[in-house]
């Protein structure tokens, strides 16, 4: 298992950044992919960029040109740097490693950007 959490959120205006942070317990490194997910008041938790071990990174298409997904080996520790936020991008961010089959979630971190 891999234990995660989340920081970072906060309440922004439009058109503001946050980076949001995911530390986890152990070598990010070592798990499949690591990835950010959010999930919006009655909606389902959608994906919005993924890493694989090997570097790769995927987005989801509200994601892309505005948010950055990075690790840092030293500190076990997966970014999100989110640019040119707007309103629609209000909702709980999560944490996902996916490691042996297994995926593990962090508690989420609130993001509100207001208009």
């Amino acid at each position: 298992q891999v234990q995660l959490v989340e920081s970072g959120g906060g309440l922004v205006q439009a058109g503001g950044s946050l980076r949001l942070s995911c530390a986890a317990s152990r070598n990010i490194f070592s798990c499949n992919t690591m990835a950010w997910y959010r999930q919006a008041p009655g909606k389902q938790r959608d994906l919005v960029a993924i890493v694989t071990s090997g570097g790769n990174s995927n987005y989801a298409d509200a994601a892309k040109g505005r948010f950055t997904i990075s690790r840092d080996r030293a500190k076990n520790t997966v970014y999100l740097q989110m640019n040119s936020l707007t309103p629609e991008d209000t909702a709980v961010y999560y944490c996902n490693a996916l490691s042996f089959g297994v995926a593990n979630w962090g508690p989420g971190t609130q993001v509100t950007v207001s208009s």
